[in-house]
């Protein structure tokens, strides 16, 4: 049975503590990995994007155009730095681009 705060709480608070006890910050940082994916590579290299997928810590992209994905290889550890940046916390370690 859930326990009952009597306390008045913050709704953040209860939010987090809710999806601590039901183990779906998983399924919530990869919606999270999607959209900062988005954001922060803008319309060019979305409209070539075709599949974003985390796994564990391993952001796999996969990319319909070869130039870009050899152009997007030489800053992964940019790409990374930057959605981590963005989700306030560590949760890509490696982008594998396909």
């Amino acid at each position: 049975m859930a326990k009952r705060l009597n306390d008045n709480n913050a709704i953040s608070d209860v939010l987090k503590e809710f999806i601590q006890a039901n183990k779906l910050q998983s399924g919530i940082d990869k919606i999270n990995v999607r959209d900062a994916w988005k954001n922060l590579m803008g319309n060019g290299v979305n409209n070539y994007t075709s599949e974003i997928m985390l796994k564990n810590s391993t952001l796999y992209v996969a990319l319909t155009s070869a130039v870009l994905r050899e152009e997007l290889s030489y800053g992964k550890e940019k790409i990374v730095k930057m959605i981590n940046e963005e989700l306030g916390r560590e949760v890509v370690k490696e982008v594998i681009l396909r």
